[in-house]
């Protein structure tokens, strides 16, 4: 391995036990987070999933070999499908608060007898 820090690689022992630590540390901030407060936290988050993937576009420059070529386009694709999700979730959310239209009131077939009546 030379110093360019463009070039040097980690062990695969070592990145994947960053990958497995970071998914620990994520389940366990997600899971103390309630109900209530998961989808506008999620929805917050749209701006690092679009941070995400340009990671994932800048990694995709960087590819020399298929497999990286794939892998590259994976992480694009999985990128982008969380970052439309998150619009997806934060629309529904943003029509919960929505006022629905008043339904009209029915005719009170009383009413019209009277009027008949009265006429």
């Amino acid at each position: 391995m030379n110093g360019d820090p463009a070039v040097t690689s980690m062990p695969i022992d070592l990145a994947f036990t960053i990958f497995v630590l970071a998914i620990m540390c994520g389940v366990a901030v997600i899971s103390k987070v309630p109900a209530t407060l998961h989808t506008p936290l999620m929805s917050g988050a749209n701006s690092i999933h679009g941070i995400v993937l340009v990671g994932a576009m800048i990694i995709a420059v960087t590819a020399d070999n298929p497999v990286s070529y794939v892998i590259s386009f994976l992480a694009v694709a999985f990128a982008t499908l969380n970052v439309v999700g998150g619009y997806v979730v934060t629309d529904r959310m943003l029509q919960m608060f929505r006022k629905r239209p008043a339904a009209a009131k029915p005719a009170d077939p009383t009413a019209d007898k009277a009027s008949k009546a009265e006429g």
